[in-house]
């Protein structure tokens, strides 16, 4: 069937594919696609959300911090306070300076700081759980006499993040209040440090398994003691790591070591906290050379790595074009939206009925659905929203001025094979340069040595091109995706380009000589 580029180019005009950031995704709610990782949060069988850059950690963060706190509560009877939020990464980097002074467990004693105020601003003294606290005053006291005794200040008004921050770094830093301690046994009384070093047994008090910080075990027992009063728990939600600490740093190790030690700190069945963190920088920060105590227990609670099929490729984009907000699409196409959500087959259709059948002529050629996946793939055929959604919106864009530019004409499709070429070429550009150039500067001279060759290298070529320290420099390429490694018994026999980088870097089909 033809239609005129006239209309197309109005209903073009009108089709809003959201974001492909999830911060400003105004169809995340009405379009979402229900993974694996979204039940498991949603059922509390994970706390550590590990996914690439794009790949909907976010996405996920602003589910259930901004559309899902209301049934959690009704429903679950489960509270949600959240962390790092889109503003709040400016605030943390602020602080850079005095970050930079803290070791590995300053950084615990700060993250359990900041949760526990996380827990004070957002339950203890809002407003919205007056009700649901009522009975539970004399828990609420223990639980400020308690943080006041671990020179926690209490504010009576609401504080921001830069405020929060601000004293959680000072009562790190300076606050090194002390407790009289007597043990079993008539063996004197001694000063125990608050904020003494998790493992140290003169200095911590047994949970279970656990050894904690005293001041950590005291302020998170009268916590629970309040949501074991009222019947509710509690998540404290933390998105946006990879923003606030400088990338492959020092400090970024320190931190987030740190932050995933106090993962322990707050092990609860009353009380989770769920980070989602990218799996790059969990792999660098587990990865570092010092080890990682007790890892198994901060990963028994871990999702799979965020990951998007075919399949949940295709949900994702009809779900968008065909969204409330998208009715004129409906209409026009004449989608029956509750198929939509119960037929893969109906979805394929109706992705058909907007996009030709393939992007290149010929009879071997892939189906274009195939085709985006494919070639939005990154070096570990890794395959992210924001990626496809990026493709799709620079395509959408391109073809609605192809329209304009020949109103009279006709087509088949609503966005047509050259513009979706374009959209992979505008995709490959952009991230070269806000992925490869702006996050890893380190490697950025190694990766520009690229540029103008070939798709594909073998070891032999890599050395040749990237010198004597081409094994490590090669791993890290591999690590972030750049390059995908063909294997032979187990051997590497080829590092060959995808798709994704190939305009970005200007490289050409073919295999580098050795």
């Amino acid at each position: 069937m033809l239609y005129d580029n006239r209309d197309l180019s109005e209903l073009l005009g009108t089709l809003d594919l959201g974001s492909s950031v999830a911060e400003h995704d105004n169809l995340l709610e009405g379009a979402r696609v229900e993974t694996s990782a979204f039940t498991d949060i949603l059922n509390d069988r994970v706390d550590l959300v590990p996914g690439t850059k794009g790949s909907g950690k976010s996405a996920l963060y602003r589910i259930f911090v901004d559309f899902l706190p209301d049934y959690l509560l009704q429903a679950r009877k489960v509270v949600i306070a959240h962390g790092v939020q889109r503003t709040g990464d400016e605030v943390f980097h602020a602080f850079e300076k005095r970050f930079k002074k803290m070791d590995e467990q300053d950084f615990v004693n700060f993250w359990c700081i900041y949760f526990v105020s996380l827990a004070h601003e957002h339950f203890v003294k809002s407003e919205r759980y007056d009700t649901y606290l009522r009975g539970g005053e004399q828990e609420i006291k223990a639980f400020r006499n308690a943080c006041q005794a671990a020179g926690i200040p209490e504010f009576r008004k609401q504080r921001n993040l830069k405020e929060v921050l601000d004293w959680a770094i000072e009562v790190t830093r300076v606050w090194k209040p002390k407790l009289s301690y007597r043990p079993p046994g008539d063996i004197g009384q001694f000063e125990v440090d608050l904020f003494g070093k998790v493992g140290e047994s003169a200095e911590t008090i047994r949970r279970g398994k656990n050894e904690l910080p005293v001041y950590a075990a005291d302020v998170r027992k009268k916590l629970e003691g309040i949501l074991e009063k009222v019947d509710l728990s509690l998540w404290l939600m933390v998105d946006r790591l990879d923003e606030i600490f400088p990338r492959r740093s020092e400090l970024e190790t320190r931190a987030l070591r740190g932050l995933l030690r106090t993962l322990r700190v707050f092990e609860s069945p009353e009380i989770r906290i769920k980070v989602f963190l990218r799996d790059d920088i969990l792999e660098q920060v587990i990865a570092n050379g010092k080890g990682f105590t007790a890892l198994t227990h901060v990963t028994a609670r871990q999702a799979d790595t965020l990951r998007w099929s075919e399949e949940q490729i295709l949900a994702m984009i009809v779900n968008r074009c065909f969204s409330a907000r998208n009715s004129d699409m409906i209409r026009y196409f004449e989608v029956d939206t509750e198929r939509l959500g119960a037929s893969h087959q109906y979805r394929q259709e109706d992705f058909y009925s907007i996009f030709p059948p393939t992007v290149h002529r010929g009879e071997k050629q892939s189906r274009t659905l195939r085709w985006i996946y494919t070639h939005t793939q990154d070096g570990r055929g890794v395959v992210t929203p924001r990626d496809v959604l990026e493709l799709l919106t620079r395509a959408k864009q391109h073809q609605q001025d192809l329209f304009t530019a020949n109103p009279s004409g006709q087509s088949q499709y609503l966005v047509n094979a050259p513009a979706i070429r374009y959209g992979l070429i505008q995709l490959s550009r952009r991230k070269t340069e806000t992925y490869l150039h702006a996050e890893f500067p380190q490697l950025w001279p190694y990766i520009e040595r690229f540029r103008g060759g070939k798709t594909e290298y073998t070891e032999r070529a890599l050395r040749r091109l990237l010198g004597s320290g081409h094994r490590e420099i090669t791993l890290d390429l591999v690590s972030i995706g750049l390059m995908g490694v063909e294997r032979r018994k187990g051997k590497a026999v080829a590092y060959k380009f995808p798709f994704i980088y190939r305009e970005g870097l200007e490289l050409t089909q073919g295999r580098a000589s050795s």
